[in-house]
């Protein structure tokens, strides 16, 4: 696919794996039909959703290649990127472009704590190693060391560092974001953010795990946002509102591969130790699907 602005809805994709380890492409190609024939922007393999930390590099692979065949040049897939080495992180980054990603999903894996200098450093060597478009990915709640404003500022400035998925549910970061880096890059909104709201200060779309379940609401809410009509673009986000909100109750990998299953996609559970989505959490899903007209 030749390069292009990212900008919308992107489904962080889960990854159906069986009990034999083995990726289920069946259903991860049809999950991947269904959403673009819904009219997604993009897809985002290997996101928090798609349990990259628990998958091992010949699954990771093999996740990337059925979205990308799937997707088949009709939307950009932007691949997700994790590890605790540079080394590692560039070979990965090189191997998804040469298999036909069109951007890396760069997310940083530390197990000791990083300082600027060393987060810079890490996000600088990916955005180098390949001549794709770079999405940074942060996630205070769950990484141990973050991106700071200042590092963010200083990445901006990396030719094809062009985007920044920030999931720390503190809006007034991402409007301090926008402002820092002066357009050098953009802004995607994450589940724990208000889309609509994202979109009004000047963020361009969003990734997260819930456009899974849910692809036609986000992107008539994206579509509502682009004209500035606030006023449908809010009465379409409040019960999608709802929706995130039954998913921050419980693993989020859990809950939307049961809304997926409730829906008809045989994706199974969340790899172990991860618990599957208990009985009171399949029904919050399923009210919440039933809610927005999603089941």
């Amino acid at each position: 696919m030749a390069e292009q602005s990212f900008h919308g809805v992107f489904p962080y994709l889960v990854s159906p794996i069986d009990e034999a380890g083995k990726v289920r492409g069946e259903v991860l190609g049809r999950l991947c039909d269904d959403l673009i024939a819904a009219g997604v922007h993009g897809l985002a393999p290997l996101g928090s959703t798609g349990e990259f930390a628990y998958l091992n590099w010949e699954q990771q692979q093999r996740v990337v290649e059925v979205v990308i065949e799937a997707a088949n040049g009709r939307v950009p897939v932007v691949a997700g990127v994790a590890s605790t080495t540079i080394a590692q992180a560039q070979a990965r980054a090189r191997t998804f472009e040469r298999m036909g990603a069109d951007g890396i999903l760069a997310i940083l894996e530390a197990y000791f704590p990083i300082d600027d200098d060393g987060v810079y450093a890490y996000f600088e060597a990916i955005g180098k190693s390949v001549d794709l478009p770079v999405v940074l990915y942060t996630n205070p709640n769950f990484q141990r060391s973050d991106l700071s404003l200042p590092v963010i500022e200083r990445l901006s400035r990396v030719p094809n560092i062009r985007y920044i998925k920030d999931a720390s549910s503190n809006t007034g970061r991402l409007l301090s974001i926008i402002n820092r880096v002066e357009g050098r890059m953009q802004v995607f909104a994450a589940s724990a953010h208000i889309p609509a709201c994202v979109m009004l200060i000047g963020g361009v779309g969003w990734m997260a795990g819930p456009a899974c379940v849910a692809p036609r609401q986000s992107v008539a809410l994206y579509e509502a946002c682009r004209r500035g009509d606030w006023e449908q673009a809010m009465a379409l986000q409040r019960p999608l509102w709802a929706l995130n909100q039954a998913f921050a109750k419980h693993n989020l990998a859990a809950c939307i591969k049961g809304g997926l299953e409730l829906q008809g996609y045989a994706v199974g559970a969340p790899l172990r130790p991860q618990a599957p989505l208990s009985a009171a959490g399949v029904g919050e899903v399923r009210a919440a699907l039933a809610a927005i007209g999603a089941l």
